[in-house]
């Protein structure tokens, strides 16, 4: 549901930006099949950042999205500040 909508705020705003939804299990398969930008952790599972962030935090920006964002389904924040990280990343 919070892919959907932060894809529709990329839509919106003509943003190239493809915004999709997997669970954990997969990440490791889309990692391989697929070049990531971000990878955006739900607040429900951010016990899981620091896995993943060891294991791709060298090559894509990870991050957990704000708990509040979330419940408030936020997309436009959630995919600023998604923005932020991967410039961040980028610049370092």
């Amino acid at each position: 549901m919070m892919a959907q909508r932060m894809q529709e705020v990329a839509d919106k705003n003509n943003l190239p930006i493809e915004c999709k939804a997997f669970s954990y299990k997969k990440i490791q398969d889309i990692i391989e099949e697929t070049p990531l930008d971000c990878i955006l952790i739900g607040p429900q599972t951010k016990f899981l950042y620091n896995e993943i962030n060891e294991k791709y935090g060298d090559k894509i920006p990870v991050a957990v999205i704000d708990a509040a964002d979330y419940g408030m389904m936020d997309a436009e924040k959630v995919l600023k500040k998604a923005i932020v990280q991967m410039k961040k990343f980028k610049n370092n």
